[in-house]
């Protein structure tokens, strides 16, 4: 089945669309040797300190970014939440987009758990369904020999997300985030390792980090890991970085061959 090289690139988004976009070019040149298949870019990470929807009217400008740095770059380019403008309702989706190293655009998941919750932290009430519409349904992507499974940030508190993606055929799970500071030290690498290893996939978590406009503290430690559920590589707490990892998809097989967990699975629930 071969291998792929990825890239996880971690974030410290403001508000100056601009210069967060410019910051992730920079990584990129950083790896540019590296002979990068896939990167994974976090949640947000067009802008991040103010209402989404302030920035859905100039996702049409991010997206024709996306697409232009995918084929600059020659790499499967992975980036959400993105919002999407929905006329209808009023409010956006808060998609995940994959280009082609073509700058073609390949998938497009919604976000389908959205992050209303209360936080102690200096923020305190996260409410996106006041910007947010949830998707419906799971999204998987063909990359070379590998199925790509596609998640934001919250969804990854939600296992039944990853099985069927995994049921569908994914070998690796993406999960762009903004994890917070106080959730992400109490749960953020125990439930990445916990979806690798029930999963046997290998998973691209890219987070932000650091303290952003809004007075939003997030908890950065970005990570690739294992079917086995080793940390392959991890991003400091602050800044931005790109952490790197060879995805041996001849190893996965033998983990799923070895510890044959999936095929072991019973239908106790019809």
């Amino acid at each position: 089945m071969g291998s792929l090289k990825a890239a996880v690139i971690q974030l410290c988004s403001g508000l100056d669309v601009s210069e967060n976009l410019a910051e992730i070019e920079r990584q990129l040149r950083g790896c540019q040797q590296e002979n990068i298949n896939i990167v994974v870019l976090p949640e947000c990470f067009a802008m991040l300190g103010r209402s989404q929807s302030s920035l859905a009217l100039k996702s049409r400008e991010v997206m024709s970014w996306m697409a232009s740095t995918a084929k600059a770059f020659r790499c499967w380019l992975i980036g959400g939440a993105l919002p999407v403008y929905e006329p209808n309702d009023g409010r956006s989706h808060a998609s995940c987009l994959v280009y082609s190293p073509k700058g073609k655009e390949v998938a497009c998941y919604n976000k389908l758990h959205l992050f209303d919750v209360e936080v102690s932290d200096s923020k305190g009430l996260y409410r996106e369904s006041n910007d947010f519409i949830p998707g419906t349904k799971p999204e998987l992507v063909d990359i070379g020999d590998a199925k790509v499974g596609l998640s934001i940030c919250y969804d990854l508190r939600f296992p039944e997300l990853y099985r069927d993606l995994v049921n569908q055929g994914a070998t690796i799970l993406t999960v762009p985030s903004a994890f917070t500071k106080v959730t992400g030290e109490a749960h953020w690498e125990l439930l990445l390792r916990a979806r690798a290893i029930e999963n046997q996939c290998f998973v691209l978590a890219a987070n932000q980090a650091g303290i952003h406009p809004d007075g939003r503290e997030t908890y950065g430690h970005s990570m690739i890991i294992s079917p086995w559920g080793k940390v392959l590589a991890e991003a400091p707490a602050e800044g931005a970085s790109v952490i790197m990892a060879e995805l041996d998809l001849d190893e996965l097989a033998e983990i799923r061959q070895r510890m044959p967990c999936l095929k072991h699975r019973r239908a106790l629930l019809g």
